[in-house]
């Protein structure tokens, strides 16, 4: 019976899909063309006449593949089936119903079983939901007009709202396998999902995608300064998380405050009418009188952050006395102090009993000066200012307006000012080769008392020649008469044969002559290689137009003069030497100023001196001083000095030199060649906030970390001592690590997790921790 009413079913299916194909041959055969439309149940039917004509489906438990066949000869379209898309559908309905209904209702029936239709060249494809997004071809722009259960690209255009706001409040109306993305570039929201909820989430953005409405009032105020109230106002609207009572939707989120300094005012703008009454409540009771009243000309206690009291006084007044000479750093007003206001900046004293205020003396005076301020002296504009070092504050007395004009230079200059960490690299690189040959002979011809003497004596060119014969000939002498040997005895100058002969192979052919040792030949042979690499890298920071000097090195004492007595007669001064003391080794010294464009101009000296080795008096300097201009984090060469000496000297009998060959046992030759290479490299980093000194910190102590490991000495079972002191580790999160061992006497750093700088120089790997 199972069988038989499975072949029934199979007929049954088989005999309705021939009967709809002969039922729509008629619409097929008067068919338009076929075009590459989107796959909606309109487009897919080819005529009206066809949309029209009522069908009736009954597929029941059907092969997917054959019932798209099916429908695909209705619609007188390709319908492909992806080779993944497996299993039966059920497609009936009732009663007759047109061609695009029923198109709709296979469509449904697919997206139930998790596959969709996308139109892909010009075919129509029946493939799994999830990668629907990824094949299908129909992208429109704007509102979507059609309807469906078919994938869709849509781009939604907006004018006012930021896509990215919209996304989260999207996301969870998506279909779980398509997708939502912002376009910040142009504005716009790309979906992919069904062409039914994109419908339904087109109405939900074209309600978001409004202009932003509310309220836009501008307040002036009669008492308060603008600048001063512009904070706490901003805090208590932003500090109501809860709503206050009759104020529906009171919050911040929906209300800001900016300051209008020209005309001391404050612009709101609110969301709604409630907020608005909100913000302009907390504005009136702000701006109320300072009590006991008083006429114009009050005093202000203004506390910078980040600039120099005695600094800004100056500036101000010479910008209140229009061009006139100002006074120079003074110290605290007279009359009644001031105290910080609700934000802690500024107050306002009225009392016009108070004196008028003291002032030091030009050019930075002490805080304590008491000298009065001569009614003369003051700006014609009423308005003076005074420093209080202690407090790094400014005391102004003016009326309201020259103070609201002050109170706008002070907060545009009191801002904080970049610092530039500079890193210099001194590089020098020395080669020097000499080479000497010589011969020296000496003889003595005759018998009894007669002699006939005669040979070559070549003097000590350098260091690194031979003695000479004559001295060395003595030497040997004396200590042969004396029973010592050539090598310790000293002579008659006080100098000894070893000291005699010069670096290098010597050899001497020391004869006897009536039982006398005598030196009669004198051969010397010598080569020097000597180089030298030395690479020094001072760095330091500055803040942004102030000098900065490091020297690293020793103060050594130089002698510029002494007295001795030099006469029979006592003298009551004793012998003296007078001396100066002198910096040598690394100077870096620099000032920077940070251009708004990202350059920095640098006004650098940079030297490089040491102690000559041949006299402590003499010194070895190089130095450059230069101004220059260079982008952040740029590295630049400052200049630097090339040099190659070559030097070349003999000395020999004339004549007898010159013979090829034979030549060179009557000469002696001396040379000598120097290559120096010195170049100064410089990089200026600048920090504009304290994220980049923390970038810069954590470089500069992992550097110093992983030198001290590479310098961990070797370890020893006779000592006990084995490890030097290593800085603890710093975690990513900015905690020290205390799993790894430190020195004891470490004290432990936090610092802020970042990402290092790179260096100027490749760093070496970090050595293992032992």
């Amino acid at each position: 019976m199972e069988r038989l009413s499975a072949s029934l079913r199979r007929l049954n299916a088989t005999t309705i899909a021939i009967a709809l194909l002969a039922n729509s041959i008629a619409p097929i055969a008067q068919a338009a063309p076929r075009k590459d439309a989107t796959a909606s149940a309109e487009d897919a039917v080819p005529t009206s006449r066809a949309r029209g004509t009522p069908v009736t489906l009954n597929f029941v438990n059907a092969d997917i593949e054959a019932v798209s066949r099916a429908i695909g000869a209705m619609l007188n379209r390709d319908i492909l089936v992806d080779p993944r898309v497996k299993g039966n559908i059920t497609v009936y309905n009732d009663k007759p119903q047109p061609l695009s209904e029923a198109y709709r209702n296979y469509l449904s029936a697919l997206r139930g079983l998790g596959f969709t239709v996308v139109e892909s060249g010009g075919f129509l494809k029946v493939v799994p939901e999830a990668d629907a997004k990824l094949q299908t071809s129909t992208v429109s722009v704007g509102a979507p007009s059609q309807r469906g259960d078919v994938v869709l690209t849509q781009i939604f255009k907006l004018n006012y709202e930021n896509p990215n706001n919209l996304v989260a409040v999207l996301r969870p109306l998506i279909t779980a396998n398509n997708t939502i993305n912002a376009s910040p570039g142009n504005n716009s929201l790309v979906i992919t999902d069904y062409a039914d909820n994109l419908q339904r989430l087109g109405k939900i953005i074209a309600a978001l995608d409004q202009p932003a409405g509310g309220e836009l009032q501008v307040v002036p105020l009669k008492n308060a300064v603008a600048t001063d109230v512009v904070q706490t106002v901003q805090k208590l609207i932003d500090g109501s998380s809860t709503a206050v009572q009759g104020v529906p939707g009171q919050g911040g989120g929906g209300t800001s405050v900016i300051v209008e300094g020209r005309t001391n005012s404050l612009i709101v703008r609110a969301s709604n009418q409630s907020r608005m009454a909100y913000a302009l409540s907390i504005i009136d009771k702000l701006d109320q009188p300072t009590p006991g009243g008083g006429p114009a000309g009050n005093i202000w206690v203004v506390y910078l952050k980040n600039s120099d009291a005695v600094k800004m006084a100056e500036l101000l007044r010479a910008a209140i006395s229009a061009g006139s000479a100002g006074n120079g750093g003074g110290g605290p007003s007279g009359g009644t102090g001031g105290a910080p206001t609700a934000d802690g900046r500024t107050t306002a004293i009225q009392n016009p009993n108070a004196p008028t205020g003291t002032s030091g003396t030009a050019g930075g005076a002490s805080a304590q000066s008491t000298t009065p301020v001569a009614a003369s002296a003051r700006p014609s504009t009423g308005g003076q200012v005074q420093a209080d070092p202690a407090t790094n504050a400014l005391i102004i007395t003016a009326s309201e307006p020259v103070y609201r004009q002050m109170r706008q230079v002070i907060d545009q200059l009191d801002v904080r000012r970049a610092q530039v960490y500079v890193e210099a690299l001194m590089i020098q690189v020395d080669a020097q080769k000499a080479a000497d040959i010589g011969f020296q002979w000496q003889g003595l011809l005759g018998a009894g008392a007669s002699y006939l003497g005669g040979g070559t004596n070549f003097s000590a060119q350098t260091s690194n020649s031979g003695g000479n014969i004559i001295d060395l000939a003595v030497a040997a002498g004396t200590a042969a008469a004396t029973g010592g040997t050539t090598s310790t005895t000293t002579t008659t100058s006080g100098t000894t044969v070893s000291s005699q002969l010069g670096p290098g192979l010597n050899l001497g052919w020391v004869p006897k002559i009536n039982g006398i040792y005598t030196l009669a030949a004198l051969a010397h042979f010598l080569e020097t290689n000597a180089g030298g690499n030395v690479l020094s890298t001072p760095n330091l920071i500055a803040m942004d137009n102030e000098e900065a000097k490091i020297v690293v090195g020793q103060n050594i004492p130089l002698i510029t003069g002494s007295f001795t007595n030099t006469g029979g007669a006592t003298s009551s001064v004793n012998p003296f030497q007078t001396v100066e003391r002198q910096d040598v080794g690394i100077t870096l010294r620099i000032k920077s100023q940070v251009g708004e464009n990202g350059t920095v101009r640098m006004t650098i000296y940079e030297e490089n001196s040491s102690v000559s080795g041949t006299s402590s008096q003499v010194t070895n300097k190089t130095s450059v001083e230069t101004y220059v201009t260079v982008d952040d984090g740029a590295m630049i060469a400052l200049g630097g000095l090339i040099k190659d000496e070559f030097n070349d000297s003999t000395t020999g009998v004339p004549l007898l030199q010159s013979i090829p060959i034979l030549g060179n046992l009557f000469k002696s030759s001396d040379r000598t060649r120097h290559k120096s290479n010195l170049m100064l490299f410089l990089r200026p980093i600048v920090i504009r906030n304290q994220a980049d000194a923390d970038k810069l910190t954590i470089n500069r102590y992992d550097a110093i970390r992983t030198q001290q490991q590479s310098l961990q000495p070797d370890h020893s079972l006779l000592m006990r001592i084995n490890d030097a002191p290593v800085v603890p580790v710093v975690k990513p999160n900015g905690r020290i690590d205390n799993s790894v061992p430190a020195d004891p006497q470490t004290k432990s750093i936090d610092m802020p997790s970042v990402s290092p700088i790179p260096d100027l120089r490749d760093p070496p790997p970090p050595a293992p921790t032992k």
